[in-house]
């Protein structure tokens, strides 16, 4: 799979970078941990407290509550993409791959093939912003890089426990958190998920 940067044009549809520096958030992600696995942390207080919060609650997010958290780890298999209602915010540290597709080719029965899935390189320091409608999941480890440190700034509450369904509307089979809506892959094994993903279970070596 072609691997694009954050700065070509196909990346447009999906989200930009933002012209801001977070020091003292990456300093602060620089002393969270790293596993084997994937550890996402919805809400990180250490990080919350960085100096930059204001300005990402008000200029990004237009003074909503936001959390701010942590997705760390290995990667380099697809095996699910979410959405949420609104865009995410996402920093590496020493830079991720990050393997993305749109909302708008997912089929009215929720399921979605993998070939139109995209992957770009987000490098050291950059502040993306994902939109709502792109579909996306854990980032992948970048070229040469062991593991992935990635900051994920989402609106207060999201990725934590699920509202009360009534299940009648479609789409509630998807959600599994608040503010989350999930596709996974059949060969990813995720318990409870919708698995809707068609196609390769896209693995970046």
């Amino acid at each position: 799979m072609q691997i694009k940067s954050i700065t070509d044009s196909a990346f447009k549809k999906y989200g930009r970078v933002l012209k801001m520096e977070v020091p003292d958030l990456l300093k602060r992600l620089a002393e969270t941990p790293v596993t084997d696995g994937v550890e996402y942390v919805a809400s990180a207080p250490e990080l919350e407290a960085c100096a930059e919060h204001d300005a990402i609650a008000n200029s990004i997010y237009g003074g909503m509550p936001i959390q701010i958290g942590y997705c760390n780890g290995t990667n380099h298999t697809l095996n699910a993409v979410e959405y949420h209602r609104d865009s995410e915010i996402d920093i590496a540290l020493d830079g991720a791959i990050l393997l993305i597709g749109s909302q708008q080719d997912v089929e009215d029965d929720f399921t979605y093939d993998t070939g139109k899935m995209e992957a770009f390189h987000a490098p050291a320091g950059a502040v993306v912003e994902l939109y709502a409608t792109t579909l996306h999941y854990a980032p992948i480890n970048a070229e040469g890089k062991e593991n992935f440190r990635v900051v994920i700034v989402l609106p207060k509450g999201t990725n934590t426990q699920p509202p009360v369904l009534s299940g009648t509307f479609p789409e509630d089979k998807l959600m599994t958190a608040r503010n989350k809506w999930l596709i996974a892959h059949e060969e990813a094994g995720i318990e409870g998920a919708f698995n809707g993903l068609k196609g390769e279970n896209i693995t970046i070596q």
